[in-house]
């Protein structure tokens, strides 16, 4: 039978043949990458690499134990880590890694070859001025690395800029002819369809051009670690706040007595610059105990603030950590606050992750001068622990 022809010979590295020890089936194409204008002739059979005989040899390769591995897969591994964070900048990646014939694929584009694939990171580049985190790099499989990664992108081309943030994993394969990748597959985290073309990927995308208007003031800094399509996963340095006690997650009760320290209402009548948010945080799990916040410049430390000249407020380091947050628009009234809390809530719990007790309410925008639909809000939840493994 022809399958087991094949199957006696698949053994053997095929010129072209690019093999992946995971995802051996239909619905993803990081299993098995072939050139699809080559022919490969095994005794009288010929195994064309068209969609259609791409099953047969998928089927074949469950059925035998991989190939004995002449790929020195721990060398790419250290080679991604040092290679891939200039995907973006003027350095970029080293070309002469990968095969001619490089099948890349993410849920909305699709290349072939080495210059389409350098062609859509110029793109990109020019476009959204993107910012790439590598978070790991990973073998799993004998031909197969994966990574996990961070992008940030500036959509430049439109007045307000709106903020892109996609994670996910790339599964990238290896040539055991050649010793190069052979193919390059990403998959977000914000989706389920990551096949292309994913009408749900095009969504993602569209959602998150959307304007919010975020003032250019100083905030708290944080490293975004994985964004789901309910929520982000940041994890935050330790950042000052001066605060007082509130009256409700959504009131702005004790806002003035806060924003007069910054004023210079303090010991040294210092005046300090602005920031954002105003945070408004619930302590407890009925919201009853509410503080008020502003967070300080990350230039200052306790040891050289101004004491408060009110008893009533008082300066405290937040730690910092990992922290689940979900953004929205438009005047954060109560019912809504307590409402996107317990949507958070609830998806993390059901993600399997540990929320920590109460949450925290963060506005941006003064809501004298700025357009309700265009109004940036968050709810935060620390989260107890938290890995990207």
């Amino acid at each position: 039978m022809a399958s087991a022809s094949l199957s006696d010979n698949i053994s053997r590295p095929i010129p072209g043949l690019c093999v992946s020890s995971r995802r051996l089936h239909t619905t993803k194409p990081a299993g098995v990458c072939l050139s699809p204008s080559r022919h490969f002739r095994n005794g009288s059979l010929v195994v064309k690499t068209d969609q259609k005989f791409k099953r047969v040899v998928r089927l074949s390769l469950v059925e035998q134990s991989p190939p004995k591995s002449t790929v020195d897969v721990k060398r790419l591994v250290g080679f991604l880590y040092e290679d891939l964070p200039h995907l973006f900048d003027d350095q970029g990646i080293d070309k002469t890694a990968y095969d001619e014939r490089v099948m890349f694929r993410d849920p909305i584009t699709k290349h072939d070859t080495i210059s389409g694939y350098l062609f859509n990171i110029d793109l990109l580049k020019n476009i959204f001025r993107p910012n790439f985190q590598l978070h790991w790099v990973k073998q799993t499989g004998p031909y197969e690395i994966t990574t996990r990664w961070t992008m940030v992108m500036q959509f430049i081309l439109l007045p307000w800029k709106p903020e892109l943030v996609f994670t996910g994993t790339s599964v990238m394969g290896v040539n055991p002819e050649t010793n190069k990748f052979c193919s390059h597959v990403d998959y977000w985290d914000s989706i389920e369809k990551n096949d292309y073309f994913s009408v749900e990927g095009l969504w993602d995308v569209m959602k998150q051009l959307r304007i919010y208007k975020t003032p250019d003031l100083e905030s708290p800094k944080y490293q975004i670690l994985k964004r789901t399509a309910k929520y982000e996963v940041r994890k935050y340095t330790p950042f000052i706040v001066v605060e007082t006690d509130g009256d409700k997650l959504s009131g702005s009760t004790g806002f003035n007595a806060v924003a007069g320290y910054i004023f210079g209402k303090n010991s040294t009548t210092e005046k300090i610059p602005m920031t954002t948010p105003v945070f408004t945080q619930a302590l407890d799990t009925e919201m009853s105990r509410v503080s008020i916040q502003i967070v300080l410049p990350s230039e200052k430390d306790m040891s050289s603030l101004p004491d408060p000249n009110q008893e009533a407020i008082s300066l405290r380091k937040v730690e910092g950590g990992i922290a689940a947050v979900s953004k929205f628009s438009g005047k954060p009234t109560e019912d809504i606050v307590r409402e996107k809390e317990k949507a958070l809530r609830s998806s993390l719990i059901r993600d399997g992750l540990r929320p920590e007790m109460g949450c925290l309410l963060a506005r941006y925008n003064d809501p004298g001068r700025t357009w309700s639909f265009t109004m940036r809000n968050e709810v935060l939840i620390w989260l107890k622990e938290f890995s990207l493994d």
